[in-house]
Parts: structure tokens; C-alpha cells; sequence
């Protein structure tokens, strides 16, 4: 199992190779698995601002980027 920490390093260090911003705040929410599932972080960059984001799930298992995403603006 990964903590918060670790799951914002794998957003930044996956948005770094696609050429991604990825600027504060950062909003990270642990979201509960059900019916079988894993945990997951959900980490949203440029948090409660307009403007470029990126957007990353990750499974709190095992570190796996689940889905990803950015918005230039």
C-alpha cells in the first residue's frame, strides 16, 4: 500500500515525461475501493484554480496509474 506522499511523486514524476505541467496547489483525495476494488488517489494539480491541470488516478495498491489527463488550458 502506497500513502499520499508517494502517489503525488508517481503524478509528478509520469507528468514530467509527457512534458506536463504540474503546479501547485495540489488537491489529493483517498477515495475507499468497493465490491473488490482498491483504494485510489485521485490528484488534481492547479487545485481550485482555472487553468492548465493535470489529472491523475492512481491505485493505492500497488502505484499503478489507473487514468491520467491534462487540460493546457
Amino acid at each position: 500500500m502506497i500513502d499520499e506522499q508517494a502517489a503525488t511523486e508517481i503524478a509528478r514524476l509520469r507528468a514530467a515525461e509527457k512534458g506536463w505541467a504540474f503546479s501547485d496547489p495540489i488537491a489529493v483525495k483517498r477515495r475507499r475501493g468497493w465490491s473488490g476494488q482498491h483504494d485510489r488517489y485521485e490528484i488534481e494539480t492547479n487545485a481550485n484554480n482555472r487553468g492548465t491541470k493535470a489529472r491523475f488516478v492512481i491505485d493505492a495498491a500497488d502505484g499503478s496509474i489507473l487514468t491520467e489527463g491534462y487540460i493546457a488550458r
